[in-house]
């Protein structure tokens, strides 16, 4: 980094501090506003919130390191831009017309309060010793490849820096960074996929493009069908496409941090609107980072950049191929995207913990009260989350495919249960509850036989972890099925508008009224755009 690059560096630095007053001269001191930025957001404000929310470190370190290691295999991950519609056109109507701040706050009223604290306690889990401290941690491998920033000295001051302007901006100054980083962000990305193409090609792009490909060999494909090939064993097969779509179904149709970028849209057209941009940005990580990671991997291999670590492939090709100045300004937007994933988690934490337990056990508390428990909430899960980056120092670089392994054991029994929630009234309150408990716990037994690895479990230690996510949901799924013979049905009036079957004529014509054709030609086009990627590269 050259002189003009940080003068880059501390007019953002600056324009993170102007965005906060201007916050803070807003009306903040109410959950709305704070939470949920005052249910006013335009489409183009939730779509980059909701692709911002999801773009953090562990793409710029993981992803690409994935891909400089394993080629085409994590793609399945991020090729999910149809799933993201699933959100827009299923889900979003059913969360908005119960008026919910938190996902655990639509199963309290689909099923019972056990049901919503169990979330609320595995979300919250998750995001401490997850997203939060993977996060940071990639955040520090990154900025100490790209600026030669000591890893601690980068992993801390990126979490405080965040938690300073989670604490202060709220999900305001969230969106609005979103808004500015997103372009900068895929603009950036997308140039340094180019210049390395260019460089692999000797200044021709798709020379370049050859060349990895035949350097990647049969990782270029996604699908690894064949038992000799030495990544069937993680990826066996069409099971892949299975697996991801469970996690990806948790992550982008139930999870909070994700959920609670739609839910500030001023109405349902701007919600679904929101998603339909968001599918369309969700097709480009593979471009913007996976790709990159092989790029890297077959620059390193001519001795055009050097990395030890493939955790440092991406930080690489930002070093090396990027001219003065231009470097200024792609770094100053992938440090905003990491700290706007960040942002996400350390509001979603907070908004979990002031509705899900602070509110359900106070509930005359103010709303200058409740906003106030949310920062509290928030430098709690700073603090935590600084506790646990020892720990995923450790992780090596297999980091984005541990992240894969660990949330397919948390997704199956969410999967199950909101999706018969929804789609189904017969689906009994406490079959719910304790299919979401035992679906937990199962996935948790496994994830102790993993770290343990007993020699009496050696059958479950052979079982592929995705083909275990498809087990757990199908059983899952039965479970409460059969749960729901033995138990007491939900009352008409519990179920009033949560599911599929019980929605009001007024629900309906809200529904109907908030899309049209360009919604349904656009959603179209991004779900042909996946089935073309998968296509190309299967």
């Amino acid at each position: 980094m050259e002189a003009i690059d940080w003068i880059i560096f501390f007019l953002f630095f600056c324009a993170l501090a102007g965005i906060i007053i201007w916050v803070m001269r807003r009306k903040t001191n109410n959950t709305d506003d704070y939470f949920l930025s005052g249910r006013n957001e335009t489409f183009l404000a939730v779509g980059a919130a909701i692709f911002a929310a999801n773009i953090g470190s562990e793409h710029l370190v993981g992803l690409a390191g994935a891909g400089a290691q394993t080629g085409m295999a994590m793609a399945h991950w991020e090729m999910q831009g149809w799933m993201i519609l699933i959100l827009g056109w299923v889900f979003v109507p059913f969360y908005a017309h119960s008026k919910v701040f938190t996902m655990p706050e639509f199963l309290k009223k689909r099923f019972t309060m056990n049901t919503s604290s169990t979330l609320s306690i595995v979300t919250l889990i998750s995001y401490v010793l997850t997203k939060v401290s993977v996060t940071a941690y990639t955040g520090g491998i990154f900025m100490n490849s790209l600026l030669g920033i000591d890893f601690w000295y980068g992993a801390i001051g990126l979490v405080l820096l965040t938690g300073i302007f989670s604490v202060l901006g709220g999900m305001k100054g969230i969106m609005l960074i979103s808004v500015f980083q997103t372009p900068v962000l895929i603009i950036g990305a997308i140039t340094i996929l180019i210049l390395g193409l260019l460089a692999a090609g000797e200044g021709s792009v798709w020379m370049g493009w050859d060349n990895v490909m035949a350097f990647m060999g049969d990782k270029k494909h996604l699908v690894h069908s064949n038992p000799a090939d030495p990544l069937y064993k993680e990826f066996p097969g069409i099971g892949v496409f299975f697996g991801a779509a469970i996690i990806g179904f948790w992550y982008w149709c139930t999870d909070q941090h994700i959920v609670q970028r739609a839910l500030a849209a001023k109405n349902l057209n701007h919600a679904r609107k929101g998603t339909i941009l968001a599918g369309f940005l969700k097709v480009l990580p593979v471009y913007m980072f996976l790709i990159p990671g092989m790029v890297a991997a077959y620059l390193n291999s001519k001795g055009v950049i050097s990395f030890e670590s493939n955790d440092e492939a991406y930080g690489s090709l930002v070093k090396y191929l990027l001219p003065v100045g231009i470097k200024g300004i792609v770094v100053v937007g992938f440090i905003a995207a990491l700290m706007t994933s960040l942002a996400a988690h350390f509001n979603s934490s907070a908004t979990l913990f002031t509705i899900d337990f602070y509110k359900n056990y106070n509930p005359k508390a103010s709303e200058k009260r409740l906003v106030w428990v949310g920062r509290l909430a928030t430098i709690a899960v700073v603090l935590l989350g600084l506790i646990w980056i020892p720990v995923m120092k450790t992780m090596g670089n297999v980091l984005y495919e541990y992240l894969q392994k660990v949330q397919s054991l948390l997704a199956p029994a969410i999967t199950a249960v909101f999706l018969l929630g929804v789609f189904s009234k017969k689906i009994t309150p406490k079959a719910g509850e304790w299919g979401l408990i035992i679906g937990f716990l199962l996935g948790m037994f496994n994830l102790a036989i993993q770290i343990i690895k007993p020699d009496m479990f050696q059958w479950l230690l052979d079982v592929n972890w995705l083909h275990f996510s498809v087990f757990l949901l199908l059983f899952t799924i039965l479970l409460m099925i059969v749960i729901s013979f033995f138990t007491p049905q939900a009352s008409a009036e519990q179920l009033k508008g949560l599911t599929y079957f019980t929605q009001t004529k007024e629900q309906i014509i809200e529904t109907k009224n908030s899309w049209s054709a360009i919604d349904v030609v656009s959603s179209v086009i991004v779900v042909a755009i996946c089935v073309w990627f998968y296509i190309i590269f299967w």
